[in-house]
């Protein structure tokens, strides 16, 4: 065969710096869009991104042509020399790991509303609880003193 032929979807999550509240919303539009543009140009394709002021979900189809962590590393390098060359009054990181979840075909709908919902859904909940309830429901063992 000549060709691959993938279907990779994930749900990634990942916070700001020590969770700094500084995506708003003169940034996040604009940031949303360029995430897109950096995954499309790497042959992946970006199909949701929501969150909050201090953390971002991706839901994504991954590319085949790049290992999951360089791909990350390329998102988040780039994106944040985006937000400090664009947005140069506040000195802008992501933090150093991420969170990643396979997401099938069938489920893809669902995660999308999950996303779209961000802004609602914490207002019941914080970043750091939202973050332990999905390493509980994908069955990610952690050791809760390392996670923040």
């Amino acid at each position: 065969m000549g060709h691959s032929f993938t279907s990779f979807h994930s749900h990634l999550v990942w916070s700001t710096k020590e969770r700094a509240p500084i995506i708003d919303e003169r940034i996040q539009d604009r940031l949303y869009g360029y995430i897109g543009g950096i995954i499309r140009e790497k042959g992946g394709e970006l199909l949701a991104c929501g969150g909050v002021s201090d953390h971002i979900h991706l839901l994504l189809r991954m590319p085949s042509i790049i290992a999951n962590a360089d791909f990350l590393r390329h998102i988040k390098a780039n994106s944040s020399k985006f937000i400090n060359k664009n947005f140069p009054c506040q000195r802008f990181s992501w933090q150093e790991g991420y969170a990643g979840f396979a997401v099938s075909v069938l489920q893809l709908p669902r995660v999308k509303l999950y996303i779209k919902k961000q802004e609602e859904h914490h207002k019941k909940l914080s970043f750091q609880e939202e973050f332990v309830l999905l390493l509980k429901k994908h069955k990610i063992e952690f050791d809760a003193k390392y996670l923040f």
